[in-house]
């Protein structure tokens, strides 16, 4: 049923120029239409959908991200656009964010937008 659909990730922000400055200009995502209600941006295959919600307030859970091929070079070039990524206590992890399953193999690392929504970075044994 869903072969041939493009997924969306729905973000929601409470300032759309700071979101636009985020997603477009840090993350260097292709914005693709934009209408009165939101944004549209290239992800990866997928689309993101940046909605602005007056008052919006995020959630400790990531709402997107990305796969990528090589973690510790994505972290690294998102620490130089300036994105801090998010060290959380007791987890374990190194000094950019990133944390390894027990065994190694795959690694995760989050970090927010400017309205607090968590994203992540997962690459995949």
């Amino acid at each position: 049923m869903f072969e041939t659909a493009v997924a969306v990730a729905f973000v929601n922000v409470s300032d759309r120029e700071k979101g636009r400055a985020f997603y477009r200009d840090t993350l260097g995502l292709t914005l693709e239409a934009e209408d009165e209600y939101g944004e549209f941006y290239t992800f990866g295959a997928a689309r993101l959908r940046l909605t602005p919600i007056p008052g919006h307030k995020s959630h400790d859970h990531p709402v997107a991200g990305w796969q990528v091929p090589d973690i510790a070079a994505t972290a690294a070039a998102l620490k130089a656009r300036g994105v801090a990524l998010t060290i959380y206590p007791g987890m374990g992890q190194d000094e950019l964010g990133i944390w390894s399953t027990p065994d190694g193999v795959a690694k995760v690392a989050w970090f927010h937008d400017p309205d607090g929504n968590c994203l992540s970075l997962n690459q995949a044994g």
